[in-house]
């Protein structure tokens, strides 16, 4: 029988800024009300950036993750997950301030170096409503994000041995599995372990089926198809069809508003519960099953809601 799918829900990101859409979520209560509705919805883990409440900028202030964080938890049981990519221009330290004051169940790891291209957003006239947002999207035609195989033992041993997380290793390309199969071979990482395959950010893999499956095929390679759960997620207008493909192929999906602002083409989605619901319609009619949170702790392994320090 097939497994369930696992739904990822990213919330608000660093990736949008407010003038794309009113409905990214901006504050803590936003984010946690976002959250909470997108849990109830059928996402099993909810995947957290932080944003100053002020001006929507991504923010590394772990004071601003703690004021969404216990929201969050006390109003379901959905596994918590920290980024530790936090936003464009933020040291290492900055980008993990989250995770290290929260020591959450997940946090996401990005694994490797690479250009992140958010530039071409700004292809798109528009009456900026805060100063930072353009020059924000542009200064990537310039930017490396860096996470060296330094900077990812690092993350590994503080938030993960230390911490006790398991980690959603967000793979951009195929040199990012091969990374991964790195740290797997150094004994730095055990299974299982939850292989997030991103397409269509620029910089990285294209938003192509046949990067799909070979995406697919080469993890399957390197870490053999039982030790890992495989998920899927595509940017901006690819989200949806690229999800359903995965579900049909075995694999668990991700949507939010982090990836992309629209339900469909040309309508903007007003949460992301909308997206979850979309999603989660679609697995069902593909007579699919969608995980619990419970479901997702014992198939991931994880240290439990309890153990969090939030």
């Amino acid at each position: 029988m097939p497994k369930s799918i696992i739904i990822t829900c990213a919330i608000t990101g660093a990736i949008h800024t407010p003038t794309m859409s009113k409905y990214l979520p901006i504050t803590p209560k936003e984010i946690s009300s976002e959250a909470i509705a997108a849990a109830a919805a059928g996402a099993s883990i909810i995947h957290l950036h932080a944003r100053d409440p002020k001006d929507g900028k991504p923010t590394a202030d772990a004071d601003v993750y703690m004021e969404f964080l216990p929201a969050i938890q006390e109003s379901t049981d959905a596994v918590l997950n920290v980024t530790t990519g936090g936003g464009h221009g933020m040291t290492l330290a900055q980008r993990c301030s989250g995770a290290l004051r929260a020591s959450p169940e997940m946090a996401s790891l990005n694994m490797g170096s690479m250009n992140f291209g958010l530039f071409p957003m700004l292809n798109k006239q528009r009456k900026w409503k805060y100063e930072w947002e353009p020059a924000y999207l542009n200064m990537t035609r310039d930017f490396i994000f860096r996470n060296t195989y330094e900077d990812i033992e690092w993350v590994m041993k503080e938030i993960g041995e230390d911490r006790g997380a398991r980690f959603e290793f967000e793979c951009y390309d195929v040199g990012h599995l091969y990374n991964l199969a790195h740290f797997l071979d150094r004994g730095l990482v055990k299974p299982p372990f939850l292989i997030q395959t991103i397409f269509g950010v620029l910089g990285g893999i294209g938003s192509d089926i046949e990067n799909l499956m070979h995406m697919r095929r080469m993890s399957n390679k390197l870490f053999g198809e039982q030790n890992y759960e495989w998920s899927i997620l595509a940017a901006g207008r690819h989200q949806f069809s690229f999800a359903a493909t995965g579900a049909i192929l075995g694999g668990n999906v991700r949507v939010g508003l982090e990836d992309s602002l629209y339900l469909s083409k040309g309508r903007l989605a007003r949460s992301n519960a909308e997206q979850v619901s979309k999603i989660k319609h679609v697995i069902e009619n593909l007579s699919l099953e969608i995980a619990t949170p419970t479901e997702t702790r014992k198939r991931l392994q994880l240290k439990g809601i309890h153990q969090v320090g939030f």
